[in-house]
């Protein structure tokens, strides 16, 4: 455990950042799975369709054939909220509602961080959109769902041109993400390395805190994994970002154990 991380953590100065590695804990889908998903709707050969482009462009192209994402959204829908999933039983999910983190930002769609904390008795505010910044407080944990959420279409980052959309950085959720980070270390769990959503998060990140003039004064962000990469860590170092690196050949275990040590007192 990085003596900083555990410091920013105890001080409640530890924003806690959460990507589909977290929700693959469930056993929920996986994005090859989405993309034959949208072969079979679409009628080709999913290996055929997915060489056919990336995720991003072949959701564009199934709401140009369908006129729109609904369906696709009511598919993902009902198989990430399969009722033999319990989130209970995740360790991971657990330790997260027990953490002593303000702020939980995540680019998943699904409800599970969500329905852990009601399990779990913890209050807690979701924000999607711009209207529900109006009613946040600070008794409650933010979960901000920078990718959207399925209670609201509009607000799901799936294909191109929303996805594109999101690289102006600018969105009401973007401007809440900056005061929030000013202040606070940022923990990125649950993410490929290689995700060029968040490396692009990252080199935002850097840009921003660039601007200020006051960059040597930015708390510092770390991101866990289980597989080294001395590119990744060279590449990541630049913009602020240490690797913390674990021995732990499963991905599974190895952050349960990680974010036991962190929340142990």
């Amino acid at each position: 455990m990085i003596p900083e991380i555990k410091r920013a953590y105890d001080a409640g100065k530890l924003i806690l950042f959460a990507g589909a590695g977290i929700s693959r804990n469930l056993g929920l889908p996986e994005w090859h799975e989405l993309i034959a998903h949208l072969a079979n709707e679409l009628g080709y050969d999913p290996k055929i369709f997915n060489s056919y482009g990336t995720h991003l462009s072949l959701a564009e192209y199934y709401k140009q054939k369908k006129g729109s994402l609904g369906p696709l959204r009511s598919w993902m829908d009902r198989e990430w909220h399969r009722p033999d999933i319990d989130v209970r039983s995740s360790e991971i999910h657990t330790m997260i509602t027990q953490g002593n983190f303000s702020r939980i930002y995540t680019t998943n769609y699904d409800r599970w961080l969500e329905a852990a904390h009601e399990a779990h008795g913890v209050p807690y505010s979701k924000v999607a959109n711009a209207a529900d910044l109006v009613a946040l407080t600070e008794d409650k944990r933010h979960i901000i769902k920078l990718h959207g959420d399925f209670d609201d279409d509009t607000s799901i980052v799936l294909d191109e041109s929303s996805y594109f959309e999101r690289l102006y950085f600018d969105s009401p959720l973007d401007i809440k993400l900056t005061h929030d980070v000013m202040g606070n270390s940022v923990l990125f769990v649950g993410y490929s390395i290689s995700d060029f959503n968040i490396r692009l998060l990252f080199y935002r990140l850097t840009k921003m805190w660039g601007r200020t003039g006051l960059a040597t004064a930015r708390p510092k962000s770390y991101l866990f994994t289980n597989r080294n990469n001395p590119v990744a860590r060279e590449v990541l170092g630049q913009w602020g970002i240490e690797m913390i690196v674990s021995e732990e050949d499963d991905p599974r275990k190895a952050l349960a154990d990680f974010l036991n040590e962190l929340i142990s007192q």
